[in-house]
């Protein structure tokens, strides 16, 4: 696994991005870092998911647009999440359809690698670097490890406008959704996590997020939603979306 540029050149890299700020950062990241992202690649849950960001998946193609880049979309059948019993073999399972779509482009081009927005989950993790080792290519992944707030704040330091999509942690009501994760909303969140342990960037599942603007999209997004809330969670059901000017 590789935060830096010592990666091999040839070959073009695979943005694994949901829209979400952890993937959407680690496709910035390496575009600025000259890596040849060519590609993305989205994984669609039909349900829930041990391994994949789930709310809203279908606004990366507007976020692919904005960013200039082509969009290949995964479209598995219902893992079936939540009656596994085995969460290691959920997780190899939930990879495999990623696996057939990264090997299926590997035919047409040939693949560097893949970035990732890893930050903390060993579980999910390994197991996509054990997926880069078996298809012969490396894992980017430069959020893997860092501190939460120096990301959080590296992230609106270059620009990203952030929304939160879905919430389901103490401490999180619904009024944060469709709030926008900025400094305010991270001093609050380092509140919550002082008195709940919520995550600063919604790691263990706290919230979920979508980028609509950021210094490597062309036009920023536009999100008309409702908002559905269950007691001690919630999400933003989008009802429109639209590149702005």
């Amino acid at each position: 696994m590789s935060d830096d540029t010592d990666a091999p050149a040839d070959g073009v890299y695979v943005g694994l991005f949901s829209g979400g700020k952890d993937s959407s950062w680690a496709v910035y990241r390496a575009l600025e870092a000259g890596l040849p992202v060519e590609r993305l690649l989205t994984v669609h849950p039909a349900g829930d998911s041990y391994m994949y960001h789930v709310p809203e998946t279908r606004l990366a193609r507007l976020a692919a647009e904005s960013i200039g880049l082509p969009l290949t979309e995964v479209e598995p059948d219902d893992f079936a999440a939540a009656e596994t019993v085995d969460s290691g073999a959920q997780g190899d399972s939930e990879l495999e359809p990623m696996e057939r779509a990264l090997t299926a482009l590997a035919a047409e081009t040939p693949l560097a690698g893949v970035t990732a927005g890893a930050v903390e989950s060993e579980f999910q993790t390994s197991r996509i670097e054990t997926m880069c080792d078996r298809l012969g290519i490396e894992l980017y992944a430069p959020l893997w490890q860092e501190d939460p707030r120096e990301l959080a704040d590296a992230m609106l330091d270059a620009g990203f406008e952030i929304t939160i999509l879905q919430v389901a942690a103490a401490g999180l009501d619904e009024s944060w959704l469709g709030r926008t994760l900025d400094r305010d909303a991270l001093a609050e969140l380092e509140a919550l996590n002082e008195e709940y342990g919520v995550h600063l960037l919604g790691e263990g599942g706290e919230f979920e997020t979508f980028v609509t603007d950021g210094p490597h999209m062309a036009r920023p997004i536009e999100l008309e939603y409702d908002t559905e809330w269950a007691g001690t969670r919630g999400r933003i059901r989008v009802t429109d979306a639209r590149l702005g000017e």
